[in-house]
């Protein structure tokens, strides 16, 4: 039976709190990417004082939404070319491995809860009808789902900690639409039904293949903004 990955459960301290808070307001750009950190304002906006604010922050900075540069203090993390190339070359073969994984390690009731959340995915009408592909982070994402079926403890603490918010960055503010959305669909239903088949190599294969597939997407889209 499937149960969440620590960093997706409720919040704690208070730093827990603003945590999720901001990484939610960076990833679905409501804090724009480049924009600069300021201590003072957050900690208004949140209501939070200065110590559990700067614990959040330095979280941030471990999960790469924000960075600190030298002279000018902390920013919120572009989206570049080279910024999206240099994490989904990663992404690629990490995910391909999770997926190699997880057709040995997955259990029967966790692969066909996999196939129910796809089913899920498909009853949006966005989905059906080609205009978007948006996933919920954690339990309702697909790629979340997988990883944590490789059951293997430092490709999760990698991908689903370190990498998983700058990941979902991209892809909340730059996501699919168009052709890509049924494309990436039925992507998918082809991993999941490669692991159900226990065939790591092309489950392998076939999750390299969907995440180039969506760094080209991305690409095009930044291209065009000029980024």
């Amino acid at each position: 039976m499937y149960q969440a990955h620590p960093a997706l459960r409720q919040p704690v301290t208070a730093a827990d709190r603003v945590l999720l808070e901001i990484q939610r307001a960076i990833v679905e750009g409501d804090i724009a990417p480049g924009s600069k950190i300021s201590e003072p304002e957050l900690a208004r906006r949140f209501d939070l004082s200065r110590a559990p604010l700067r614990e959040a922050l330095a979280r941030l900075e471990r999960c790469h939404l924000i960075e600190r540069i030298p002279n000018a203090g902390a920013r919120v993390v572009r989206l570049s070319t080279s910024g999206l190339l240099a994490l989904y070359q990663l992404r690629e073969n990490l995910e391909g491995l999770a997926c190699k994984l997880a057709a040995e390690h997955m259990t029967d009731a966790e692969i066909t809860e996999v196939r129910q959340l796809l089913d899920q995915h498909l009853t949006s009408q966005r989905v059906r009808e080609g205009e978007s592909y948006y996933q919920e982070a954690g339990d309702l994402d697909f790629h979340y789902r997988v990883i944590l079926g490789s059951k293997n403890s430092y490709l999760i603490n990698i991908l689903c900690d370190e990498l998983y918010y700058l990941v979902r960055m991209y892809r909340v503010q730059l996501g699919m639409n168009g052709p890509r959305v049924s494309r990436a669909f039925d992507e998918h239903k082809a991993i999941i039904n490669a692991i159900a088949n226990r065939d790591g190599e092309l489950a392998d294969l076939l999750m390299r293949r969907h995440i180039a597939a969506s760094r080209r997407n991305i690409e095009q889209q930044l291209e065009q903004m000029g980024t």
